[in-house]
């Protein structure tokens, strides 16, 4: 060994202990310029302004997670697909617009197409008879559990290609709601116009429930459950960046898979 490249320091008692509490001093300095740093920030964070539900910082976070999950979801990105024998029971969580007086025989689908004034009503079988569509895929809930389910109606770009002007430009947005408009979900147009985006009416080879949302539901399997609104009563067309229940409650925007 190199005792010249790598020399040895040898120190007696009285420089040890000096040197000893030189670096104790030291460490418990950045320790304690550590702690109150974090502490601090934390201070900052949990005391800033809240932007819907969350502290400003962490809502830019959200939203800059949001921009990146814009910029790749695509017609290609597809959510898997799976064989009848993988199916399984879809529990009901959450009834929020789901009120007990609602009568499915005087349900009407509201259309509205961006311009002031320019809105239209539809039935069921206005939208049963588009060209039916069926997948087996995997819904995702925000709270950890998933479960693949059946589902089986029309796509959200063959309703928009039938239903929405096609002389004028589609708008950013697309903004849903419940009947009673107290449920709603903003959804951003690329999203809504994804291959697997259903206005489903079917779940497992039967008409909906209405714990499930009957008599149409939204099914988007490129996002969390909270964007796949029940009961649908309303569907609007926009360019300005609708409201949605769970952000409002802090959730991230998008709510992208």
């Amino acid at each position: 060994m190199n005792k010249k490249r790598h020399p040895e320091i040898v120190l007696n008692s009285q420089d040890l202990k000096q040197e000893l509490r030189r670096r104790t001093r030291r460490d418990f300095l950045i320790a304690g310029l550590a702690a109150a740093g974090a502490v601090g920030g934390y201070e900052w964070l949990t005391h800033a302004k809240e932007d819907n539900g969350q502290p400003w910082p962490e809502r830019r976070v959200l939203d800059a997670n949001g921009r990146l999950w814009r910029a790749y979801v695509n017609n290609r990105h597809l959510m898997p697909s799976y064989s009848t024998d993988q199916i399984q029971y879809l529990k009901v969580n959450g009834d929020v617009g789901l009120g007990q007086d609602f009568d499915p025989g005087a349900w009407k689908l509201r259309v509205q197409t961006g311009v002031p004034g320019e809105q239209f009503d539809l039935h069921l079988f206005d939208i049963q008879s588009l060209p039916r569509y069926q997948m087996i895929t995997r819904f995702c809930c925000i709270e950890g559990w998933s479960v693949i389910t059946q589902w089986a109606g029309a796509r959200f770009s063959d309703f928009t290609k039938k239903y929405f002007p096609a002389a004028r430009p589609l708008p950013q947005y697309v903004y849903m709601a419940t009947p009673d408009e107290e449920y709603y979900v903003g959804l951003d147009l690329k999203s809504a116009l994804h291959p697997q985006t259903l206005l489903a009416y079917e779940q497992n080879g039967k008409p909906l429930e209405a714990a499930h949302g009957a008599p149409l539901r939204l099914v988007i399997p490129v996002k969390y459950g909270i964007k796949n609104i029940k009961r649908i009563g309303m569907i609007q067309y926009t360019d300005t960046r609708p409201g949605d229940y769970w952000y409002e409650e802090g959730y991230d925007w998008f709510a992208g898979l």
